[in-house]
């Protein structure tokens, strides 16, 4: 979707690596390896950002970094429509969860939340689930979000101890910002 907003490829994954990670700074090569571009695209699209104030630089260590410019006229319109489009992404992910009938619980945390102090992405509960499709459906989250994804799967009875036993992985995604996939344990209760 943004690539039909946005004439360039390399551009579009630039604004997500930056604005997905606002406090980052990144050099090139960096930039080159992570968003898998050629480094003359990647160059070209980090000085066209340069100059319209989006990205600001600075050299550190003998290399030349760049960071998102939070102060930027159009940085909250564009944080916005980045974060939509990975929401659409999400929606059909979350179909793909949503089908595999052996969760029993799942959430999303961490980066679907931009909060950074969790240990896990996605918590996953269930018996016997299809490791291939579950890994399948992080492969694609990993690639839209051009970072690696963290999951955590469990058995229901590991996560029911391990929530009675207030264990502080579980409190922190059970208490914290989550958006809830499944849910067949606590909706039960009720």
């Amino acid at each position: 979707m943004l690539e039909q907003l946005f004439s360039s490829r390399t551009r579009v994954k630039l604004l997500k690596k930056f604005l997905l990670n606002p406090e980052s700074k990144f050099f090139v090569r960096e930039l080159t390896r992570e968003i898998d571009e050629r480094i003359n695209s990647v160059r070209r699209e980090l000085e066209n950002l340069v100059s319209i104030g989006f990205l600001i630089t600075f050299n550190q260590e003998q290399k030349k970094y760049y960071q998102v410019n939070k102060d930027f006229l159009l940085y909250s319109e564009i944080e916005a429509l980045i974060i939509k489009s990975q929401g659409l992404i999400e929606d059909k992910i979350i179909d793909k969860i949503k089908n595999l009938k052996q969760i029993k619980y799942c959430v999303l945390t961490g980066k679907f939340v931009r909060r950074i102090d969790t240990l896990t992405d996605i918590l996953v509960v269930g018996e016997k689930i299809p490791l291939e499709k579950l890994k399948n459906i992080i492969k694609i989250l990993e690639k839209n979000f051009d970072q690696e994804i963290n999951y955590t799967i469990l058995s229901p009875s590991e996560f029911q101890a391990r929530s009675q036993m207030t264990d502080r992985f579980i409190y922190n995604i059970l208490n914290g910002p989550k958006i809830i996939v499944v849910d067949k344990i606590f909706r039960v209760k009720k």
